[in-house]
């Protein structure tokens, strides 16, 4: 009747099966065909968990948690207990119960395998059960459907709900293994999950059974070894007081333990590391394993997952020489510096967004003189990782002008990245190699001489009115420049875009420079003249309320719009009253009170070319999405003192410039006195404009968005894409490739292997990078649309679908992708290619009286420790710091509103310390005493990357 098998042994299990035996079996199927050292087991398939659980009644829950927010915990809960009952109340058909227990021989470990468990990006790590020394048929079966149940936990339902998985495509497997009756056992990872670098094992170790290290119930011994090497680079014994051993008639007990020495000698640990580096070779990715050392000395595998915490290293379109290196600079070590961050933008870019700036990217190296090999790739210099845009300054860091230049700009732009690039001057790998200071000079000057600077910043100090009608005039020339004609075709216009992007954009920013640049030159002047005259602040005060800032004068607009709305009673009791997204629907159907339409269609009309992350022109700009000026609109009505107005506040801040300028240079006196007053006059007058060159960037970015909108209406027409907007999630060279494709033609990329799919999840033992890992944006730029067929290859002489159905899938991989990439927590400022994030080991400076232990998830938080010693009815304000004793994955739900995590028990690679990692919130295991040194309500400070907590 049915042919789905119930039973699959683990030679029996490949790659391609995941729907049908879920993460865990998958991947020890794949070790085991592997010829990797796994103890032998099977599989009792999702086939036997859906039809025990297709007439259990779980329809009216999972309705109930598709509606249920991730934060609504105790809603979560009732429904969590609600499954679970109604799956252990189903009934086991004869067959599949018996199929169960002719696999019960000998003592075995019963553990679930869920769909959705053990992928690239949510490990599930702990969230569901594990039942271990298991001995009888019918304990086996009860183990199976313990296992089925725990697909339901609390804690799994409230993982699922904050990574965004839908309950109800979730199906359990489960694991049948042959047990291991360890001496010494624990957890590796191949990677540090701390720090990021690659191809380091992180080693836990503990006696007895894994159990203990994995649920943090033990403080364990650590090693981190170089994997290329075998060198143990660091040594921490921890006191292993508790074991976890197998009972003679089934089941498990904790033992009290001691051990003074290493649990494990230095030849194990070589051992594991060189079996760690094996595993992740074969995988292409780093791995978060579990190992077990038996009485006769035997190193086996019992399991096996992608690391999902670690950011995955920026990658170059088209890496030239070995080691990823730029052209016509030396390989080895990189260093990349994130520009998403430094601009402010935390959410992934989109597809067609980076596209743009691969082409803006290659505008800019032209000028600079820097070749080139495909400007659709971008510079040689540019890199994405997690969607994000990365620079490498290798070049830049090892160049004595670069090495003084970079930080110093990033001091007024972002300057912890500053602090950061610093703190790796004396980092042998990049030393000075280009000391001489004149191609860099050669550069500048050719520059200088054809954008005319020198000219124009003299005659901006002599007639600032000159520089700000020159800016007026760029917007006059910019407006008139960036439309595509009327009547053009799709591919004219996308040849107009990568035009304007490609070779106009770029070069359009040097004629606005000048006036800004002489203004701050003009203030460093004046700075340096003064000396110690000057107080801290004082200059900053020179610069408040500046003219002909471009953003302040939109602020300004918005507020004096609020004036006029406020003046309309009726008008403001309507912005004031109705939510904003209702607001801008009736701003769209032309139904809104007259002040507010006039006003909002004349600031839109101005300023409606920005955004919020309006770098990214895939984004919707306010004039086509108006909802959060609509907001800012109403908090404005909402402000009733006078004094805070933008207005007030921005005449003051004028005001105050004024006199000062006065004073300072009365202090000086003389003609140098006369200097000072020059110079920072100049610099209020011009300084305003440095806003500018980012708001005719960003007004070159909104045209383009249109043209691109126009293209993508009209492959909507042709039934190639759902909506206009989804051509934001392809790229220049795919929308080029869409437009001369014949309708249900398929391209000669489309029969490339699945895998090459931008982000595309590689199906366990794929030996390709997996997602945590990044893509190749060459490898993902070229591949237009790839078959459908789910995570399984397409064969070389295999039919593609028609092209319009997969460019859909493309566009709807890459939506998932992205809405993944949104729930990143954390974002490296620099990165170096090995993976390691500088921020993440630059160990603070001891505190006198800071509690110590083991870093577990980087990065500092300052906040109110709450104390728990059980998590049953617990509950923790969001941000408050949890204080435990240790945490099985139980607690995890907890995690969702912490701020931070300390543990008195546990190692790194503890369930407490990954669930942490994967929500992005710093943690210190290990901790002595930390419930009692800490009390409730306290203020204490956690780093995360030093392991200390600081409760003074």
């Amino acid at each position: 009747m049915y042919d789905t098998p119930l039973i699959l042994k683990f030679d029996d299990i490949d790659a391609g099966m995941l729907p049908l035996v879920g993460g865990k079996a998958a991947n020890l199927g794949v070790l085991t065909t592997a010829g990797l050292p796994v103890p032998p087991g099977l599989c009792v398939t999702t086939e036997a968990y859906r039809r025990v659980t297709e007439q259990a009644g779980l329809e009216e829950v999972l309705d109930a948690l598709a509606v249920t927010a991730a934060g609504e915990t105790r809603a979560l809960n009732e429904l969590a207990g609600r499954a679970r009952q109604l799956v252990l109340a189903a009934p086991v058909p004869a067959d599949i119960a018996d199929a169960v227990r002719r696999s019960a021989h000998g003592p075995v470990a019963v553990r679930s395998s869920a769909t959705a468990e053990d992928l690239p990006h949510a490990s599930f790590a702990g969230q569901q059960d594990t039942y271990l020394n298991v001995i009888g048929a019918d304990a086996v079966l009860d183990a199976v459907r313990r296992c089925w149940a725990s697909l339901w936990s609390d804690r799994a339902v409230a993982y699922r709900a904050a990574n965004g998985i839908d309950h109800r495509a979730v199906l359990a497997a489960v694991v049948i293994q042959e047990m291991v009756q360890s001496e010494v056992a624990g957890v590796m990872f191949t990677a540090n999950p701390v720090t990021g670098r690659r191809r380091e094992a992180v080693i836990d170790a503990s006696p007895g059974l894994g159990e203990a290290v994995v649920s943090g119930a033990v403080n364990p011994d650590h090693f981190v070894v170089d994997t290329a090497t075998g060198r143990i680079t660091e040594r921490r014994l921890g006191d292993k007081r508790l074991a976890v051993r197998s009972l003679p008639g089934g089941g498990v007990e904790h033992v009290e333990t001691g051990m003074a020495g290493a649990c494990v000698t230095d030849a194990q640990i070589r051992a594991l590391a060189e079996l760690g580096g094996r595993v992740e070779d074969h995988y292409g990715s780093p791995q978060d394993t579990e190992w077990a050392v038996d009485a006769g000395g035997a190193l086996w595998l019992t399991q096996s997952r992608p690391i999902t915490t670690l950011f995955p290293i920026p990658r170059h379109a088209r890496p030239a020489g070995a080691g990823s290196a730029v052209a016509g600079e030396p390989g080895g070590a990189r260093i990349y510096f994130s520009f998403s961050v430094a601009q402010g933008v935390y959410a992934p870019i989109t597809p067609m967004g980076m596209s743009a700036f691969r082409l803006l990217s290659s505008s800019a190296a032209a000028l600079l003189g820097v070749p080139v090999t495909d400007r659709l790739d971008g510079a040689p210099q540019f890199a994405e990782a997690a969607d994000r845009m990365f620079i490498d300054v290798t070049g830049m860091m090892r160049s004595r002008v670069g090495r003084v230049g970079l930080p110093r700009v990033l001091d007024v732009m972002e300057a912890r990245s500053a602090t950061v690039l610093r703190g790796l001057f004396d980092d042998p790998r990049f030393s000075v190699t280009q000391r001489s200071v004149r191609p860099a000079l050669r550069r500048l000057v050719k520059n200088a001489i054809r954008f005319r600077v020198p000219a124009r910043a003299a005659q901006a100090l002599l007639k600032p009115e000159k520089a700000h009608r020159r800016a007026e005039r760029l917007g006059v020339r910019l407006r008139a420049q960036l439309a595509a004609p009327a009547d053009a075709t799709a591919l004219e216009r996308l040849d107009h875009v990568e035009r304007i992007l490609g070779t106009r954009a770029v070069p359009l920013l040097p004629t606005v420079v000048p006036g800004p640049l002489a203004g701050f030159a003009m203030l460093g002047l004046a700075y340096r003249l003064l000396g110690d005259r000057a107080r801290p602040g004082e200059l900053q005060t020179v610069l408040r309320g500046l003219p002909h800032n471009v953003t302040t004068e939109m602020d300004l607009a918005l507020w004096h719009l609020a004036t006029r709305i406020r003046a309309d009673r009726e008008a403001a009791s309507l912005l004031l009253g109705t939510p904003a997204a209702e607001l801008a629907d009736r701003f769209g159907d032309g139904t809104l009170p007259g002040v507010v339409d006039r006003g909002l269609k004349e600031f839109l009309a101005v300023y409606g070319v920005r955004a919020v992350a309006e770098i990214d022109l895939g984004v919707p700009r306010w004039s086509e999405d108006p909802t959060h000026v609509i907001g800012v609109l109403a908090n404005y009505l909402r402000l009733e003192d006078p004094a805070l107005s933008p207005d007030a506040l921005f005449a003051r801040g004028a005001a105050e410039a004024v006199p000062m300028i006065k004073s300072l240079s009365a202090r000086v006196g003389g003609v140098r006195g006369l200097i000072v007053r020059f110079a920072l006059s100049r610099a209020r007058a011009l300084a305003g404009i440095r806003e500018l060159p980012k708001f005719s960037m960003v007004t070159i970015l909104a045209a383009m968005r249109a043209e691109l909108v126009t293209i993508g209406t009209g492959l909507t027409t042709r039934d190639l894409l759902d909506s206009p907007q989804d051509i934001f999630f392809l790229t220049l060279e795919e929308v080029r490739t869409a437009l001369t494709t014949a309708p249900g033609k398929t391209t000669p990329e489309q029969h490339a292997p699945t895998a090459l799919k931008r982000n595309a999840p590689a199906a366990p033992g794929q030996n390709a990078p997996a997602p945590s890992e990044g893509k190749t944006p060459a490898a993902s730029r070229q591949s237009t649309p790839a078959s459908s067929g789910g995570s399984t290859p397409t064969a070389p002489g295999d039919a593609a679908p028609p092209y319009p159905a997969t460019l859909r899938v493309l566009v709807s991989e890459r939506r998932e992708d992205a809405a993944r990439e949104r729930r990143r927590r954390h974002l490296p400022r620099v990165l170096l290619s090995d993976g390691t994030e500088p921020e993440a080991v630059a160990i603070a400076a001891p505190v006198d009286g800071a509690l110590t232990g083991t870093p577990a998830s980087a990065g500092s938080v300052t906040g109110i420790a709450r104390v728990v010693l059980d998590p049953v009815g617990a509950h923790l304000e969001p941000g408050e710091i949890l204080v435990c004793p240790s945490t099985d994955p139980g607690w995890t739900p907890l995690f969702l509103t912490a701020g931070g995590l300390v543990m008195e028990m546990g190692g790194a690679n503890s369930h407490g310390a990954v669930v942490a990692r994967e929500y992005g919130i710093p943690a210190v295991v290990g901790v002595a005493r930390a419930t009692e040194h800490i009390v409730t309500g306290q203020r204490i400070t956690l780093d995360g990357t030093s392991g200390m907590v600081i409760t003074a």
